[in-house]
């Protein structure tokens, strides 16, 4: 009888280490699916960033062009001034972005 009671206490230890060792295993490929995902994500925003298409002259002199209709065409050239040019087809491609974005608040 003692054996069988060994045996029985035998069996459930080697059962609730099998749970833990689920436990655990579970634990840890959540933890590696979220850091896989998150990797995910910043790679694709990565990506994103990287496949916005750049922006053209044509574009910018638009913007320039409705907001200089609108009346801001003094403040247009002090923008142009700011990124070293007189004339919009002198700015920096590098630049349009930035341009952009200080032209919509006017």
């Amino acid at each position: 009888m003692a054996k069988m009671n060994d045996m029985a206490m035998a069996i459930e230890e080697l059962r609730n280490a099998a749970a833990a060792i689920n436990d655990a295993a579970n634990w840890l490929a959540q933890q590696f699916t979220s850091d896989v995902q998150q990797q995910i994500e910043n790679i694709a925003a990565n990506t994103e960033e990287k496949a916005k298409p750049a922006l053209t002259l044509e574009e910018v002199r638009a913007v320039l062009a409705d907001k200089s209709r609108a009346g801001h065409t003094a403040e247009i050239r002090e923008l142009l001034k700011k990124y070293g040019a007189s004339k919009l087809s002198l700015v920096d491609p590098k630049h349009y972005e930035a341009l952009l974005r200080e032209a919509e608040v006017l």
